[in-house]
């Protein structure tokens, strides 16, 4: 018998990262990111940025400029309102996922729309070698509850890759010019998904975070438990709300996620070369 294959799981946990409460923008650093420096945490594989951002009703981030960066956001509750230099203006609900390829350089303000908080995670990913100066690309997808209940649902992918398409209005993944998968679930308790990394690379990287549903808390995590570890036997480790963790495969590693809380837990889950 072959031995099992294993996988290599490095905590970040949720009062471990930068954070900032500017009244109006109350916010987690997962990387380095404005005035938070860790020279421990600056980038996995093309994944640079992962904050968790809670904008005020009515308030959020002026226009501003971005070039290079693939940058992408995920709305978990409230409405985003997007407008740029390329003429896009949206309001994006739960469930949207806005995608950015800011190339030669855009121009963008999100706020918060309507007298609700927007809560949504900002991802930002490295292009891949000699992409990052080309033309500006703006989709947006749409991914229901349902359609993330119980199973890892794929919203970006490379834009090279056989699994999404050019077309703004489809319904697939959104492209991006990154080696860079992101997945998303909403895992009810007691159930158990398993992963298989997806991508060409010998050794796999990964990372995983448990979104903080329960609200803005700088302390300890609390909300819906994750266990994550291996598919074989072997450590596993427990994430809650807010926690994150990085991820090294052997070749031929599986991912097993389990919860065992007592919530439904909203996971993000990116495999990178």
């Amino acid at each position: 018998m072959s031995p099992s294959k294993s996988i290599q799981i490095v905590p970040r946990r949720s009062p471990e990262r930068g954070q900032a409460d500017h009244g109006w923008l109350k916010t987690f650093h997962t990387f380095s990111f404005a005035s938070y420096h860790d020279p421990r945490h600056e980038s996995f594989g093309a994944l640079r940025v992962l904050n968790e951002d809670r904008v005020a009703p009515r308030t959020g981030f002026g226009t501003h400029s971005h070039q290079q960066f693939e940058i992408f956001s995920y709305v978990i509750s409230g409405k985003l309102e997007h407008q740029d230099s390329m003429g896009n203006t949206e309001i994006l609900p739960r469930g949207a996922l806005q995608m950015t390829s800011t190339g030669t350089g855009i121009s963008h303000s999100e706020k918060a729309n309507g007298p609700q908080e927007v809560h949504f995670c900002q991802i930002w990913a490295a292009p891949r070698p000699g992409q990052g100066r080309g033309k500006p690309a703006y989709f947006t997808r749409y991914f229901t509850d349902e359609e993330k209940k119980n199973r890892f649902a794929l919203l970006v992918a490379p834009d090279n890759s056989a699994e999404v398409s050019l077309n703004r209005e489809d319904k697939g993944p959104a492209p991006v010019r990154s080696e860079l998968r992101m997945f998303a679930s909403l895992i009810h308790p007691g159930i158990s998904l398993v992963h298989v990394p997806v991508g060409n690379g010998q050794q796999k990287k990964g990372y995983i975070h448990v979104v903080q549903k329960s609200g803005h808390n700088p302390g300890k995590a609390g909300g819906a438990t994750l266990r994550v570890g291996s598919q074989a036997d072997g450590p596993q480790v427990e994430l809650r709300e807010g926690d994150g963790a990085y991820l090294s495969y052997e070749i031929g590693a599986e991912l097993r996620v389990e919860n065992d809380g007592q919530g439904v837990a909203e996971v993000l889950l990116f495999d990178l070369e």
